[in-house]
């Protein structure tokens, strides 16, 4: 014989509490503390209790499940995203179901139709580079299930977490220019993508309010991926640049591997920055000055936000955008030495 199936009887014994806390602790009920739903969710993993989810779902309505969709997953930024997120909805016993675009818009509309289809309580997403409208999100507006924009977000009135990478940009090329740059290349994602579009936007008010001269032909629009230096480093040379700024950590270590190659000198030929802070940017020679991302924060505020809404602790508004702080990191590949900075 088997044996004996964990209930909600055996948990509310270990715990000392009353069944039916038990059983709404499990359905995520506001009547209960949230530290108790975490000691019964805790519980219940470690005696083994199996919930019908489907049969609470057609009582309740609710899954106890969050939809996250993405762009892509090898990224060392969204894998940190995921990792916040993922901290914060397993403390609450929450399930994820993770999709990817892959930058195509069709795709996410299809993952987006998947959402919908397995009755998410809530949506997190990140747009697509593809996206230029959100008319696919509808049915969860008509519906009334939240959705919560991070990282790449729309234009019209969302509920977003981002940072303000605008001012990165700028603070990045404020920092290149006052090192000496004097023509700078930017070597940036499609536009059509707003974290691109904006850091592309502070690296232009930079160069103005420096009163430093920009040509079009020193803007490159790329992949941003480990072949962009060999792709680009001959154009470089050729346009006498004495600083770039990629707009992630990728593309610029891979610009100065090539450009070493070719006998530049990093930084004392070229000032070289990129974006992210990712952990390439630490094992490269010399160091990558860089703009720190605060991916795991992220993941963890827009997961916070979604599970407080889901228990009616807040109400997510409509047009509310949370900007996360960003650090500028300094060093030697802009100016040779290891400063750091805090972006205030």
């Amino acid at each position: 014989m088997g044996s004996k199936e964990t209930t909600i009887y055996d948990i509310a014994k270990r715990l000392n509490i009353a069944p039916s806390t038990v059983s709404r602790g499990l359905k995520g009920h506001r009547t209960v503390s949230l530290e108790t739903q975490r000691k019964i969710a805790e519980a219940a993993r470690e005696m083994g209790y199996q919930l019908n989810a489907f049969a609470v779902g057609l009582r309740t309505k609710r899954t106890n499940t969050i939809g996250v969709i993405i762009p892509r997953l090898n990224s060392n930024f969204v894998s940190n995203v995921l990792a916040g997120i993922e901290k914060v909805t397993n403390h609450y016993g929450f399930n994820l179901i993770i999709t990817q675009s892959l930058e195509s818009r069709e795709k996410e509309i299809r993952n987006v139709g998947t959402m919908f289809a397995n009755r998410v309580d809530g949506l997190l997403m990140s747009l697509s580079g593809d996206t230029k409208d959100i008319n696919h999100i509808e049915p969860f507006f008509k519906n009334h299930i939240p959705v919560l924009f991070f990282d790449r977000v729309p234009a019209s009135s969302t509920s977003s977490v981002c940072i303000d990478n605008e001012r990165a940009g700028y603070l990045i090329t404020k920092h290149l220019i006052a090192h000496g740059a004097k023509r700078i290349a930017h070597i940036g994602g499609s536009h059509d993508i707003n974290v691109y579009a904006d850091r592309f936007k502070g690296f232009l008010r930079a160069h103005r309010e420096g009163a430093i001269e920009f040509s079009d032909n020193l803007l490159t629009i790329t992949d941003l991926d480990e072949n962009t230096g060999e792709k680009e480093a001959d154009k470089i040379l050729s346009l006498e640049v004495d600083g770039i700024f990629a707009a992630n950590d990728i593309a610029a270590v891979s610009c100065m591997n090539a450009l070493k190659r070719r006998n530049i000198r990093i930084p004392e030929d070229i000032l070289v920055a990129g974006f992210n802070n990712d952990i390439i940017s630490r094992n490269v020679t010399p160091q990558l000055t860089t703009i720190h991302y605060p991916g795991i924060e992220m993941g963890e505020l827009v997961a916070q936000k979604m599970i407080d809404h889901l228990l009616n602790k807040t109400t997510i508004e409509t047009d509310s955008t949370t900007i996360l702080e960003t650090d500028l990191i300094i060093r030697e590949s802009s100016q040779g030495g290891h400063l750091f900075a805090d972006l205030q």
